[in-house]
């Protein structure tokens, strides 16, 4: 499709090679740009495998006439002025989950969401593997698409976490057999600018499916609501608050699929190994896409049994002295956060604070409702937070220059019967490299907590 063509790519972070790669192998002529002067060029060919040509620093004007596709890795925004003159002569712009897409085969199921993205996508997986041979989990997750698109068969199902970065750059052609969309709050404001932006590069997810796909979308989020008339799709709704005549909803403890007037008993909530209302609507989702892929209720049943929580997001660690200690460095946002404090139910400590996405926080601290002991704050954020939770009358605010002052503090002050949650409302960058090594320090230290 694309061999002897000049393409581009943006970005020489895991997903820009991984596209690289793809396309060397298709034998394309690819030229991998990046902004950074000090990029190590030589250390990007040995990861690509090839000889290929290498841009840095400012996009020379001898590329926009060179350029045939320009493929761009998600954290690269679509507005720098580059990429603007390029969509202003003509040159195609594409992402790499389009890139991807292109070159695979079989089903796809497209999951995308403000919060909730990754244990839904990696418990879709699990359920899909009960009934399928060939299952593919990618994206957002951690494994690029375009690393494992060429292992597809028209037989297999592929499960691809979609961030809004991602879904920026899809086209007309990207048309997942189940799409879902399980949330819209603010994040990521800082490069969508405003909400409607924002909800808009989510809604890329199913906005091309015709009436023979479906789309699943959360009812109690007003925003989705209104999207769900703009798509031709079908629509099947979850809820954890309604009654619905024709979705998946909450009944007391068990999880119900209606449809033409019979209800089905999936399961009951305490038979799963995740806690918490916003994760039995991830599990509804996960439900209502098996559901669609046509899996029999006993592997539906077997794929929940078998699924736990997702690492780095409300996962257990360990309980020292008394205390339980839990890792959601994966809450990199305040609706995120709010999850992780409801599903407390002990006095806790809590950490946050991290990088500034330019979100607020009083929903977050409002979502306390009494049980946060000592809010211990970090980061570029903590000032911000700390005014916040000063205002609202949050009895300890505790600010902190590092990572390990924080978790020393809940270790001194921690008393049994106490949790100590990370769960920072905002992202790792600036402190650490992303959020799982973030995560992956916070359960080091505590692991490391003599008894």
């Amino acid at each position: 499709m694309l061999q002897n063509r000049n393409v581009t790519v943006v970005g020489s972070g895991i997903s820009g090679i991984a596209a690289a790669k793809l396309l060397c192998r298709h034998h394309a002529c690819v030229t991998v740009y990046d902004g950074n002067k000090a990029m190590d060029t030589e250390a990007v060919r040995q990861a690509i495998g090839a000889d290929i040509k290498m841009v840095c620093g400012e996009f020379p004007d001898s590329l926009y006439t060179e350029t045939e596709l320009l493929v761009l890795s998600p954290g690269v925004p679509t507005d720098l002025p580059f990429v603007l003159i390029c969509k202003e002569k003509g040159i195609p712009v594409w992402g790499e989950i389009e890139l991807a897409y292109h070159y695979a085969k079989g089903h796809l199921i497209g999951i995308t969401g403000t919060n909730g993205k990754t244990t839904t996508t990696a418990l879709t997986g699990e359920i899909m593997k009960q009934y399928f041979k060939e299952v593919f989990v990618v994206g957002n997750i951690g494994i690029p698409f375009t690393e494992l698109c060429e292992e597809t068969s028209e037989e297999s199902v592929t499960v691809a976490e979609l961030s809004s970065f991602q879904l920026e750059t899809v086209g007309e052609d990207f048309t997942p057999e189940v799409s879902m969309i399980l949330n819209l709050t603010p994040d990521h404001l800082n490069r969508h600018y405003t909400m409607e932006n924002y909800g808009r590069a989510k809604l890329n997810v199913a906005l091309h499916q015709d009436k023979n796909k479906t789309c699943i979308l959360n009812y109690e989020d007003a925003m989705l609501r209104e999207f769900a008339g703009e798509l031709a799709c079908k629509v099947l709704w979850f809820s954890s608050v309604q009654t619905l005549e024709t979705g998946l909803y909450l009944e007391n403890d068990r999880i119900v699929y209606a449809k033409d007037g019979d209800k089905t008993e999936i399961c009951r909530t305490d038979e799963l190994n995740i806690i918490g209302q916003h994760n039995f609507e991830n599990a509804m989702a996960a439900i209502g896409a098996a559901i669609c892929m046509g899996v029999p209720l006993q592997a539906i049943r077997a794929g929940l049994m078998s699924f736990h929580a997702v690492e780095h997001r409300i996962e257990y660690v360990a309980t020292k002295r008394g205390v339980v200690y839990y890792n959601d460095s994966k809450g990199t946002n305040p609706d995120a956060a709010i999850k992780a404090i409801r599903a407390m139910s002990r006095p806790t400590l809590l950490i946050g604070g991290g990088y500034d996405k330019g979100s607020e926080y009083d929903e977050w601290i409002a979502a306390f409702d009494g049980k946060v002991k000592h809010l211990v704050l970090i980061g570029q954020t903590k000032d911000k937070i700390a005014e916040t939770a000063n205002r609202m009358g949050v009895p300890s605010v505790v600010l902190k220059d590092t990572f390990e002052e924080a978790l020393q503090f809940c270790e001194r002050n921690a008393a049994p019967g106490d949790a100590v949650l990370l769960s920072p409302a905002c992202a790792s960058w600036g402190m650490f490299k992303n959020y799982e090594e973030r995560g992956n320090i916070f359960k080091e230290y505590v692991r490391n907590i003599q008894e």
